[in-house]
């Protein structure tokens, strides 16, 4: 069955999840972010059919997600790197992890990485939402403003 495309709907997040709303491709964006450029090592990190990493690559390149340079160590290989297109993307895998942290381990049981301030090494806070003075929002402090 044909997933249907979301690419021209009116709604941000419909659009956002048309790009990267599958689990793979969140996977991948993961990697990338920890540093992965290589195919086979977004292959061996994920266990991925070879087929459907090359698929998710190819479209995160297409949206300028990612882009495909030469090898940094000069050899014949090519890597995927983030562009600022994808860059832009971290705040959002942060938000995900820290909800999984929070929701989705038992107690006493814990995710097995931790994200760190790399210049200090201590875990970074708990994303928040601020206003526009810098009172942290919670769902009930917001509403969705239509402008059609």
């Amino acid at each position: 069955m044909k997933r249907k495309s979301l690419e021209d709907s009116p709604c941000a997040i419909a659009r956002a999840l048309d790009t990267i709303g599958d689990w793979w491709t969140l996977l991948i964006m993961r990697d990338a972010f920890e540093g992965i450029t290589r195919f086979n090592e977004f292959q061996k990190s994920l266990a991925i059919p070879k087929n459907i990493l090359s698929v998710r690559l190819k479209g995160l390149v297409t949206r300028e997600i990612l882009e495909v340079q030469p090898a940094s160590d000069g050899s014949n290989y090519q890597e995927y790197v983030l562009t600022d297109l994808g860059k832009d993307l971290f705040h959002v895998m942060v938000a995900l992890r820290q909800w999984g942290e929070r929701n989705l381990f038992a107690e006493g049981e814990g995710p097995v990485a931790t994200l760190v301030d790399r210049e200090r090494g201590r875990p970074v806070g708990t994303l928040q939402l601020p206003s526009d003075d810098g009172k942290a929002l919670q769902l009930a402090d917001t509403l969705v403003a239509y402008s059609r």
